[in-house]
């Protein structure tokens, strides 16, 4: 099937069958299909969209680009959890170790952090020693033993979805939601779960800032998820403001065990309990929302939890030492505290302008090539209606440049506004989906 009939069918707005879409992933993925022409069908979709059908269609080609994981040997029900991003967002790490613990296993499939969001991978990194790269054998038999596993995409699996995300990130096409959820579906449903939860995010500091936009994401996950045979919810969730008390890779592994110890900033287990209620209630591990959240609340008060937690770090190479004294996670050379410019209420806290902060203190990527810190980042950070006195913390800024000190300080500075009334932040959790 020549590549440019293809495009020219979708150019003209033309719905393609389930076989023109399979050459197009097909070209994608064994190089018959030059970048250009790639990229001129991926700006067709763009601009065109996708039916319903075209959107499952897509996003199945993607995930049998490469293998799906045989799983079957693993006699738990399986369930992941999957976010849009967001800053400051930790949950994956002990929200797993949770859900496992309550004897669900946990395929979690991740990604690194690009521009203003966090990777979990990039976080589970900064645990000495700890190793994302298994292989399909590897994380295979981990889940069989402790089950659960927190690992990075292997090249066996969708390897179409890494080829179409580069060209769309070059090309402005980025934003498209047939694409977005072809990507994010054909990975995870590779990873051989069976059942989904998403968290999609909208708000400053979310990748679709409009709330319509995101929930229009979430229906079609939802949509696409369930015609594919995988049982799938999404929860909505706001990221106005960071998530939890920190932001940046090991300054957010020590808020995670701090979580497992059941001391978790408030919005961050809120957030936490509902997503793993969802886990819990799609494998029918608890039969209701209050058993379920009964389980997770067992999972931490019982130590289950960091138990599970301390099982997954030991069993992926990396230093266990860390779950009783977080202090042993990397550090940075400098900690400076930016004080309130005077008494009162705060009332804003800009999860962008944080993440642009930490972003500029090396926390983050500009560029998929770029290293990161695990050191950097904002601690401590106050939350909004928080009461406040002059020239008390209403940050920690962790650094190991002088100049991006300074840079990330007036950034700081512009994003958490003091006044004399408390503000209030939004409903965290918006709506469940599916």
């Amino acid at each position: 099937m020549f590549p440019q009939y293809v495009i020219a069918q979708k150019r003209d707005g033309h719905p393609l069958t389930r076989a023109e879409i399979a050459a197009f992933v097909r070209g994608a993925t064994d190089g018959t299909w030059a970048d250009y022409q790639l990229s001129a069908m991926l700006m067709a979709i763009f601009l065109r969209g996708m039916t319903p059908e075209e959107t499952v269609y897509l996003t199945e080609a993607m995930m049998r680009s490469g293998v799906v994981a045989d799983l079957r040997s693993v006699k738990l029900p399986k369930a992941d959890k999957h976010s849009t991003g967001g800053v400051g967002d930790k949950v994956s790490l002990h929200l797993a170790a949770m859900v496992a613990a309550c004897g669900v296993a946990v395929p979690m499939i991740s990604g690194r952090g690009l521009g203003h969001s966090g990777g979990t991978l990039d976080k589970l990194e900064a645990i000495p020693g700890f190793r994302v790269g298994l292989s399909l054998p590897e994380y295979r038999a981990q889940l069989e033993r402790i089950g659960l596993a927190l690992i990075g995409q292997t090249a066996e699996l969708a390897p179409a979805d890494k080829k179409l995300y580069a060209l769309r990130d070059v090309t402005a096409t980025v934003a498209c939601v047939p694409l977005i959820c072809s990507s994010i579906l054909s990975k995870k449903l590779a990873e051989g779960t069976d059942v989904l939860v998403l968290d999609v995010k909208f708000g400053r500091g979310a990748f679709m800032q409009d709330k319509a936009k995101a929930r229009e994401l979430a229906e079609t996950l939802v949509r696409v998820a369930t015609a594919m045979g995988t049982p799938m919810r999404a929860v909505l969730t706001a990221m106005h403001e960071p998530l939890g008390r920190a932001v940046g890779n090991a300054l957010e592994v020590a808020e995670s065990i701090d979580c497992l110890r059941g001391r978790g900033p408030a919005d961050t287990m809120e957030v936490t309990f509902a997503l793993g209620e969802q886990m819990l209630l799609l494998t029918k591990t608890a039969a209701s929302s209050e058993a379920a959240k009964k389980l997770l609340r067992s999972a931490l008060a019982s130590g289950a939890a960091l138990r599970k937690f301390r099982e997954m770090i030991a069993a992926q190479g990396g230093d266990v030492r860390v779950v009783d004294d977080p202090a042993s996670l990397p550090q940075a050379r400098l900690q400076v505290a930016v004080p309130a410019p005077r008494e009162g209420f705060v009332q804003d806290v800009d999860a962008m302008g944080v993440a642009l902060a930490a972003l500029r203190l090396g926390a983050g990527r500009a560029k998929a090539d770029d290293k990161i810190d695990p050191t950097v980042g904002v601690g401590a950070l106050a939350k909004i209606g928080e009461r406040v006195v002059a020239g008390a913390p209403l940050c920690t800024i962790h650094a190991n440049d002088e100049q991006a000190l300074a840079e990330a300080t007036a950034m700081l500075e512009r994003a958490i506004v003091v006044g004399d009334t408390p503000g209030v932040a939004p409903r965290l959790i918006d709506e469940i989906i599916g």
